[in-house]
């Protein structure tokens, strides 16, 4: 990965709806030239996808909480993060250190759906013990960093 593939990525992180012509005007190469440059970092699993960013709120999801899960003695990390996977409601989650094993985002409608998320994330076989926090309001989100992919 070169100087002008940071660039790319640093402007698909911006605007991942940028046309190749539009990112070949950003770094100086052709649309065929970005094209091609694309699709090997996609193949390389540089570039592992592209989404759009929605405002919760606007779906109805206006309760964000970060949750920290402290595992059980016996518990298998793996198999947490695989039962954590299966609820709709964890939008991200962390591997982390410290007493807590994971830190996972919660996006659901109201605090009583909260409280039934917390309670489903309790009964998890594996997990010991929660810690909620519930996000009042989000000062930015999402924002990319583009720290080592601007090529200085």
């Amino acid at each position: 990965m070169d100087v002008v593939d940071r660039k790319i990525i640093a402007a698909l992180r911006l605007n991942g709806r940028a046309t190749y012509a539009e990112l070949g005007r950003t770094v100086g190469l052709s649309a065929s030239s970005v094209h091609e440059r694309v699709g090997k970092l996609e193949s390389a699993g540089v570039i592992t996808g592209y989404h759009a960013m929605v405002n919760p709120s606007a779906v109805g999801l206006g309760v964000t909480a970060l949750v920290g899960i402290q595992p059980t003695d016996t518990a298998e990390d793996d198999d947490v993060a695989k039962a954590l996977a299966a609820l709709p409601e964890v939008e991200s989650c962390y591997g982390v250190a410290g007493d807590e094993a994971f830190v996972v985002q919660v996006r659901v409608p109201t605090v009583d759906d909260l409280e039934r998320t917390l309670g489903r994330l309790r009964r998890i076989d594996g997990v010991a013990r929660t810690r909620t926090t519930v996000v009042l309001s989000t000062r930015f989100e999402g924002r990319p960093n583009n720290s080592g992919l601007d090529g200085a």
